[in-house]
């Protein structure tokens, strides 16, 4: 745990990250899903039997500083959420959607991204 809080206060909003460059295929990933609008991978350090994450092509740092015209794209990467996680085996039993936001909330890329979770019982509170 303490590790993710260091880099997650260690993380800067601004310039390129590793998921534009996953976006653009510039490194690997293990992408399950992609449409003109977002895209789907693997985690590669899942916290769950699946963990994936889905991100918008669009690069919005972080949810509270979408914009009223993000709605349907916002809307959009739920929607991906739930139809990646019926793909994946996950709508029989339940799946966990979490989006961090900001140092304090555990970002740790400042590229807006939905993680997807499930395959065992998800505890609560989550941290």
């Amino acid at each position: 745990m303490a590790d993710e809080v260091t880099k997650a206060h260690s993380a800067r909003e601004g310039g390129d990250t590793i998921f534009g460059k996953i976006i653009r295929k510039e490194i690997p990933a293990d992408i399950i899903y992609e449409d003109d609008q977002c895209l789907a991978f693997r985690d590669i350090n899942p916290q769950a039997p699946v963990h994936f994450l889905v991100i918008p092509k669009k690069p919005i740092p972080q949810l509270s500083k979408a914009e009223d015209g993000d709605e349907q794209l916002l809307g959009h990467l739920m929607i991906v959420a739930k139809k990646v996680a019926e793909k994946e085996g996950l709508a029989a039993t339940g799946y966990r959607v979490t989006a961090n936001d900001g140092k304090n909330g555990g970002q740790e890329v400042f590229h807006i991204h939905l993680h997807v979770m499930g395959g065992r019982q998800m505890g609560w509170p989550p941290g």
